[in-house]
């Protein structure tokens, strides 16, 4: 599985070009993305997504830039912890959720990373991330309850933003972009993990071979 991963964030860092300002995701197979732009010791600049992020690219000695510095983000190389053919994504199994992205919608390319056990027909095996300010845990329990969820606060987790994480389990989504808009409308929810069609291509590792989505003819 981490030969897959490997192979996934090297296929995606052969995108990359000098002079891009570059998002850095969280999580084990951007690790490998990480590795593998020092290797290439390519001249960019990159915005973590979470602290530990930044501190392994500050050790690869890979510059790193504000995100409230820079006019654009190029390409942003990330992880996910499920993913659909139609590109739709949960996103969170790291607790970086929230500036996963806000680097997201920054970026001109969103750039998936994963290995095949990430691919699902429909969203929902992957319970569903959700970052809450502590004052309303509670109240936001009550009212992922009321739209039919179990719900579990992740214990010992506090993200970057001194926020709580709810992973909430509503199933099979039939419709993820509808109910990522219910949540966010959920007083005390900060973000939640659903990134519907935020993706521009998935590179998926698979038994030693590559993958992209959305296919192309002939590839």
């Amino acid at each position: 599985m981490d030969k897959d991963k490997e192979l996934a964030a090297e296929a995606a860092v052969a995108l990359l070009s000098n002079g891009m300002t570059i998002g850095l995701g969280t999580g084990s197979t951007a690790k490998f993305a990480l590795r593998a732009i020092a290797r290439r010791k390519l001249d960019i600049r990159g915005v973590p997504t979470s602290r530990q992020t930044a501190e392994l690219a500050t050790a690869l000695g890979i510059p790193l830039a504000d995100i409230n510095q820079v006019p654009h983000i190029d390409i942003t190389l990330d992880g996910a912890d499920e993913f659909t053919p139609s590109l739709d994504l949960i996103k969170g199994g790291g607790a970086a959720l929230l500036h996963e992205k806000i680097v997201a919608v920054r970026s001109r390319l969103l750039v998936i990373m994963t290995d095949a056990s990430k691919l699902v027909t429909q969203l929902g095996k992957f319970r569903v991330p959700v970052e809450v300010i502590p004052f309303a845990v509670r109240y936001v329990e009550e009212q992922l309850a009321g739209m039919g969820a179990s719900c579990s606060v992740r214990p010992g987790v506090v993200t970057d933003e001194g926020n709580a994480v709810l992973d909430a389990d509503f199933g099979l989504i039939a419709d993820p972009a509808a109910l990522g808009a219910r949540l966010k409308g959920i007083t005390g929810v900060v973000e939640h993990g659903i990134f519907p069609g935020m993706a521009a291509m998935v590179f998926m590792g698979d038994n030693g071979t590559i993958k992209r989505f959305p296919q192309v003819s002939g590839g």
